[in-house]
């Protein structure tokens, strides 16, 4: 059984590893003429780190990624009052099996193309024409020069993010809903930054209507930032797009003197509208369904967008392992029909954090500062950090 996969991203990428792990013949389709994140850092979450540590990249992802040994931590925005610190390491460890990790998105991806083939991703394949029959896809890209490159499939994966070409395929496509925020993004040398952002912490910045994160990632040479505020009249959606520093300087000019000089220690911003999309209807029509993103587009509020994307992978893999060119329809039914709940619950669950940071000063900003104080962030995740989806297969 041949299956392509439109989408070299992080989800792509993993499900081409995994299916061939499998004993399937996956292909990646990528419209950019060389793989490449354009993203900045991530968190890589337990129930991202089993998978890819079972798929034998446990040891090439400790090379490069930051475990969080040390902690979360949430301040107060104008005296940086430490409001709640949960020990990460061991705790963690015990809990869901492996460490908390953050990394640059860009050494995630080269870890995965590490692990395939070359001739496994094709890249500068745009696609252009999907279409199916109870035989088979044939899918059609266009190339940077012009030509046309036809491709034939038992089952087509679109893992071809927020804005699939995939997807049309499969449901009819409704407008993204505009969360009114924006998101600044930096990346910025340690050397020039305050020390407290060097630490291997995590920390969330709490404040009136935005609030502010930043860790250290590439063994802790850099300091991702991001910082989420009013969007205002932003409405561009695009991972790629320029922001201006003084905005971003203006947005936290009465902060903690420590985050403006973290701030001010940027030398570059981009800056992106938060937009997802309400749980689809259906992921699969016949033999073409949908992963990661163009499945399941969240807002980024609880660091779970790569990770639900690998476990689709997970899912997928052990559907396809025993299906044949005949049943490869049936195979992707039943892998939409274990991972489409999950991934849905995690998409709502994602909607609304921000009214909680953000509240202003008084009463439920008192009281929620008192609850994150008495709380265990890291026990409260249990439902995402341990969920297995190899376990929920078998269930």
């Amino acid at each position: 059984m041949k299956v392509a996969i439109v989408g070299g991203g992080l989800g792509g990428l993993t499900a081409a590893l995994l299916l061939r792990q499998a004993g399937v013949e996956a292909v990646v389709y990528e419209q950019a003429a060389e793989l490449r994140e354009v993203g900045a850092g991530i968190g890589v979450s337990p129930n991202m780190v089993r998978p890819l540590v079972r798929a034998g990249l446990g040891e090439r992802l400790a090379s490069f990624a930051v475990p969080m040994d040390a902690a979360w931590e949430l301040r107060r925005w104008e005296d940086g009052r430490v409001l709640a610190s949960q020990t990460m390491g061991e705790e963690c460890r015990r809990l869901y099996g492996s460490d908390f990790y953050v990394a640059h998105r860009a050494d995630l991806l080269d870890m995965l193309v590490k692990a395939l083939p070359e001739d496994v991703i094709r890249t500068d394949r745009r696609l252009e024409v999907l279409r199916q029959d109870p035989d088979g896809v044939e899918l059609t890209f266009g190339t940077a020069t012009g030509a046309k490159a036809t491709v034939v499939a038992d089952a087509v994966i679109g893992a071809d993010g927020i804005h699939s070409a995939v997807r049309p395929a499969v449901v009819d496509e409704e407008p993204p809903r505009f969360s009114g925020l924006c998101a600044y993004r930096c990346l910025i040398d340690a050397e020039r930054a305050p020390e407290l952002s060097v630490r291997r912490v995590q920390t969330l910045w709490l404040g009136p209507g935005r609030h502010f994160v930043h860790y250290p990632i590439r063994d802790r040479k850099l300091i991702n930032v991001v910082a989420i505020v009013p969007a205002g009249e932003w409405r561009v959606e695009s991972w790629t797009a320029d922001g201006r520093l003084e905005d971003l300087r203006g947005e936290f000019e009465t902060w903690d003197p420590r985050l403006r000089g973290l701030i001010d220690a940027a030398t570059a911003t981009k800056r992106w509208a938060l937009y997802d999309r309400s749980p689809l209807e259906r992921w699969t029509s016949g033999r073409v369904t949908l992963l990661g993103d163009a499945a399941h587009s969240m807002l980024p509020f609880l660091g779970q967008g790569a990770a639900q994307a690998v476990e689709d992978a997970v899912v997928l893999a052990i559907c396809l392992r025993e299906a044949t060119r005949e049943t490869a329809a049936k195979a992707l039914a039943r892998y939409e029909r274990i991972r489409r709940p999950r991934a849905s619950q995690v998409q709502l669950m994602s909607r609304g954090r921000e009214v909680l940071n953000h509240l202003p000063d008084g009463p439920a900003q008192l009281e929620r500062d008192a609850t994150l104080a008495a709380s265990s962030p890291l026990r409260q995740s249990a439902w995402l950090y341990g969920h297995d989806p190899e376990t929920a297969v078998t269930d």
